[in-house]
């Protein structure tokens, strides 16, 4: 079979510009962008942010992010949430779920991020 190299999914946006404010200030790094898509990295791992919508999709779309310390990334998202008017992205304390500690986010358009610290 042949090798990969590389696998980055593409990430739904109601707002782009509103969304790539967003992930930046989360502390995604852009590498490169136009005002329809943007590579952004964060943990060596690198995400296509898209302007493309569709509410069932983006609802539906989750990502897991294996982090250190989920109640520093709730503190750190609740900072942001602060700071920004992010219209419909929130933020919920961590969980402890059978697996790992989990604070969940939502962005901008409603896609769910799994801030995951392992047990």
């Amino acid at each position: 079979m042949p090798e990969a190299k590389d696998v980055k999914v593409f990430v739904p946006t109601k707002n782009f510009q509103e969304s790539l404010t967003y992930y930046l200030a989360l502390g995604w790094k852009k590498h490169w962008g136009d005002e329809k898509l943007a590579e952004l990295e964060l943990g060596n791992t690198r995400i296509y942010l898209q302007a493309h919508y569709n509410k069932g999709w983006a609802n539906n779309f989750m990502m897991y992010i294996n982090v250190d310390s989920a109640q520093e990334w709730y503190e750190h998202i609740q900072k942001v949430l602060g700071q920004h008017n992010y219209k419909y992205a929130r933020v919920k304390p961590p969980k402890e779920e059978p697996h790992a500690i989990v604070t969940y986010a939502w962005d901008p358009c409603g896609v769910l991020l799994h801030f995951a610290q392992d047990k």
